[in-house]
């Protein structure tokens, strides 16, 4: 690793991921300090176009299906705690709720001046056909050469820059792992990498950390409707005490209106004060609750609309709005409201 004063400083979170495992017996699992002994054995990571970093190592280092709220702020707070000694922070994590940690930590990290950037891979480093050099050295490139140019929450994969909350995994066994439906990536990484400031999220740059609004007190939940469903199903999920729960509808918001038991669900929750935010199950498009009378027949029993938001988005705001001990009538009114760039403002 170059050690260079005049470059600069970025900070690896490392918390697992395919990024760094090694094959075994039972699949792949990661392995404490395994990464940075590949990296190390990689000439390109000490490149004088990499800025100087250091890896500060997850333990235990987790597949990203054990994600949970409180790894969202373990994340948030070694950013907090290091946040003077470096220009940006490049967390590695696994794919599979890379997404989910991105709008989290879009929301819970406020005030945030510098960059945070979340990358991982399809294949492991040690393998000898991978994706993980390519993200991995290009997310360390783009926090050293274009710090000045970013801050907030984004995440690179296969040569595209997204912002955070923006994203959703689509793809299993593809490199091009992500997407962001609603917007078009922030910057591309080809023979050079072109970042999109118009796209960019605006920014200043406190002087002071950002405050970490910890999430994992909350109750939120997530129901997908389908053909046939059962009210009970629904009432479940819903019972206390939940606080908040994301409604992944049909088209622009759509719900099954004629089922009574069902609408009757939602009435009895959010008359209690649950607050449900109505999400399009297609991967693009917004849900509005005004466009068709099942939508609006969801509006009339207290659901709100989430427009253009990704459940990964919807939930992690949820999460965010009530850690902050909110009400849930300013709960419904900001969940509506474009926070961090993790939905397109609605015309006025």
């Amino acid at each position: 690793m170059a050690n260079t004063s005049k470059k600069s400083r970025v900070l690896i979170v490392y918390t697992g991921g395919t990024i760094g495992m090694a094959r075994t017996e039972d699949g792949y699992k990661p392995f404490p300090g395994y990464l940075t002994q590949l990296m190390g054995q990689f000439r390109a990571f000490s490149d004088s176009a990499v800025p100087e970093y250091e890896v500060h190592q997850f333990d235990p280092l987790l597949d990203s299906s054990d994600m949970t709220p409180s790894e969202w702020v373990r994340i948030a707070c070694a950013v907090r705690d290091h946040y003077d000694d470096y220009d940006g922070f490049l967390v590695l994590h696994g794919t599979d709720t890379m997404a989910f940690t991105a709008s989290a930590l879009s929301f819970m990290l406020e005030n945030l001046g510098k960059p945070v950037l979340l990358t991982g891979s399809q294949i492991p480093l040690a393998e000898t056909r991978n994706d993980a050099r390519d993200n991995l050295l290009t997310s360390l490139v783009i926090l050293g050469q274009h710090h000045q140019d970013l801050a907030g929450v984004y995440l690179f994969f296969a040569d595209r820059l997204y912002r955070g909350n923006r994203t959703t995994k689509t793809h299993s066994d593809d490199f091009q792992a992500f997407a962001s439906p609603n917007l078009p990536p922030v910057g591309q990484a080809g023979i050079d990498i072109e970042i999109n400031r118009d796209l960019a999220l605006p920014f200043d740059r406190p002087k002071v950390p950002p405050s970490i609004v910890e999430m994992g007190e909350a109750t939120v939940a997530a129901f997908r409707i389908f053909p046939g469903l059962k009210a009970e199903y629904l009432s479940s999920i819903l019972k206390p005490p939940v606080q908040g729960v994301v409604l992944e509808c049909f088209g622009a918001g759509n719900a099954p209106a004629a089922n009574e038991k069902f609408m009757q669900a939602l009435a009895d929750a959010t008359a209690r004060g649950v607050v449900i935010v109505a999400v399009t199950q297609p991967m693009q498009g917004s849900a509005n609750l005004d466009l068709y009378a099942n939508g609006h027949a969801l509006r009339e029993v207290g659901v709100v609309g989430g427009y253009d938001m990704t459940a990964e988005a919807a939930l992690a705001k949820l999460f965010y709005l009530f850690a902050k001990g909110l009400p849930s009538e300013e709960v419904r009114r900001l969940v509506q409201q474009n926070l961090r760039g993790e939905l397109t403002p609605e015309p006025s």
